[in-house]
C-alpha cells in the first residue's frame, strides 16, 4: 500500500497528501463536500518527479480526509488555539462538513485507520529515515505540500509562496534552513517565509532531530505557482516548469549538503 522508492543520497521526500485513495465504505459516509477531494495536495508528485537522481520517496495514496498522516497520533492540535483539521478530519480547510449527518469516524474508527494507515506510512518512512541514516550517517527529510493560497478559516490574507517550516529552527541544522530559504529568497517574482503559518507538521516535528542525524524540513506551497486553484485543479505547465527550476536548486543543494 505504501509506495517506496530508493535512492541511496542522504535525501529522503515525504509525499503524505498526495494521494487520492478513499475505501468504499468510507466514500459512502462522506457528504458531496467531502467527496470533491478538494484539500489534495494536488500534483505534488508530478512536480517534484525526477527533480534530482538517487532520492528516496515515501507515498502513501490514502487521501487525508480518510487520515491525515502528518497529524498527531494521539490526535494533538499541532496549532493550539488556531483553526485547523485533525486526524481523522471531520470538516475541510473551509470548516465545511465533508461528512454526512451522524457518519463522522467514532473512537473506535480512528483507532482502525491509525493502525491501518497513518502506521504503515510511519513504518515505512522511519525504515528509509534509518536506511540512509546507516549508509552516510546522517539522513535529510524533505516533506512535500502545497495548499491553496487562500484559505480564510486557516490563515488571514494571502500565503507566500514558499512556506519553509522547520519547528523554529529545531527540526533540522541551521544551514539546511537557511540553503532552502536563501534559494527561495532570491527567486524572482515569488515570496517566502520561514516558520510562519506552517512550522512543520508532525512529521517534521517528530523526526527532525538534528543531534541524532535526522534533519527534517517542510515545504508548504502555494498552489496558485503551479496550478489552478480551482476544480478541475488544472496543471499550469508554464508555472509549474518556472517553478521546477528553484526546486531542483533546493534539492540539489539539500543531497550534496553535508554536516559540518
Amino acid at each position: 500500500m505504501i509506495e517506496v522508492v530508493q535512492g541511496h543520497s542522504p535525501l529522503v521526500l515525504g509525499l503524505p497528501h498526495t494521494g487520492s485513495d478513499v475505501p468504499r465504505a468510507i466514500w459512502s459516509s462522506l457528504n458531496e463536500n467531502g467527496r470533491a477531494l478538494t484539500d489534495t495536495d494536488w500534483h505534488i508528485d508530478a512536480l517534484y518527479r525526477d527533480l534530482v537522481s538517487d532520492v528516496t520517496t515515501v507515498r502513501t495514496p490514502i487521501h487525508r480526509y480518510v487520515i491525515d498522516v502528518n497529524r498527531d497520533p494521539e490526535g494533538q492540535s499541532l496549532y493550539p488555539g488556531q483553526n485547523t483539521t485533525g486526524l481523522c478530519p471531520e470538516t475541510d480547510f473551509d470548516g465545511q462538513p465533508i461528512y454526512q449527518e451522524d457518519a463522522t469516524p467514532g473512537r473506535e474508527e480512528i483507532d482502525r485507520r491509525r493502525h491501518a494507515y497513518h502506521e504503515p506510512y510511519h513504518a515505512a518512512l522511519l525504515a528509509e529515515l534509518t536506511r540512509i541514516k546507516a549508509l552516510h550517517g546522517f539522513a535529510i527529510l524533505y516533506d512535500c505540500h502545497s495548499i491553496r493560497s487562500e484559505v480564510p478559516y486557516l490563515f488571514p490574507g494571502r500565503l507566500p509562496d514558499f512556506n519553509i517550516g522547520t519547528n523554529l529552527g529545531q527540526s533540522c541544522d541551521l544551514s539546511i534552513e537557511r540553503c532552502a530559504a536563501g534559494i527561495c529568497q532570491a527567486a524572482p517574482g515569488y515570496t517566502t517565509v520561514v516558520n510562519g503559518r506552517f512550522r512543520g507538521g508532525w512529521t517534521t516535528r517528530h523526526y527532525g532531530r538534528p543531534d541524532a542525524g535526522i534533519h527534517a524540513i517542510q515545504m508548504e506551497l502555494a498552489q496558485s505557482t503551479y496550478m489552478a486553484e480551482h476544480p478541475p485543479w488544472r496543471w499550469d505547465a508554464a508555472k509549474a516548469a518556472a517553478l521546477r527550476t528553484h526546486l531542483r536548486e533546493i534539492l540539489t543543494n539539500l543531497k550534496t549538503w553535508r554536516p559540518t
